[in-house]
């Protein structure tokens, strides 16, 4: 009897942890959401639909090429890494579009402006900082999902006319998307919760 009640117990504290663990994420998502700041980015498109979520656009930015001259503490002599973070430097252009200025694979130094916003990505493993090379990093705001059937039509309107995206950017650099826009035209908006 006892045994039986100790497993029950096990079973519920476990559940609670899960459910716990769960409301911190979804609570995490949406204070960046809430309380980040806002910047707009220019979208590139890649083809969308995952089958499990359903449609979605796969989407590109100027910020995710970043020059190899933009790096302000490149190691001597490093030339390839690892798996790791970089921390680019954003300022909003006279267009209103948010544009990298520099970046760092270290502690980024304090900002000399109240307008600038750090957003941290991950390079995969293997880059190169030699030349012109460029880093790719993800952002973690590179799909978008949509409604059932509307990812091919934005796709193909994303061709020919200019998409971008609001975001919010947490104060330790962590960005999430918070709308898709058509020009001025908002066309879907990310919900808090």
């Amino acid at each position: 009897m006892r045994n039986g009640m100790n497993l029950i117990l096990a079973a519920l504290a476990l559940a609670l942890v899960q459910v716990g663990f769960l409301g911190w994420m979804i609570a995490g998502r949406a204070a960046i959401l809430r309380d980040g700041k806002e910047i707009l980015l220019k979208v590139e498109p890649v083809d969308p639909r995952d089958l499990l979520r359903g449609d979605y656009v796969f989407l590109s930015y100027e910020i995710s090429r970043i020059p190899v001259k933009l790096i302000g503490d490149i190691p001597a002599g490093k030339q390839t890494n690892d798996e790791g973070q970089i921390t680019v430097r954003l300022q909003k252009g006279a267009d209103g579009y948010w544009r990298a200025v520099s970046a760092w694979l270290a502690q980024p130094p304090p900002s000399t402006s109240a307008d600038d916003v750090d957003v941290v990505g991950h390079i995969a493993a293997g880059w190169t900082l030699s030349g012109d090379t460029t880093l790719a990093p993800d952002y973690g705001i590179e799909r978008f999902y949509l409604p059932e059937g509307e990812g091919l039509a934005i796709e193909r309107d994303m061709r020919v006319r200019p998409f971008s995206i609001r975001a919010a950017v947490s104060i330790d650099g962590v960005a999430q998307v918070k709308a898709l826009m058509d020009g001025d035209t908002m066309l879907f908006e990310e919900p808090l919760y």
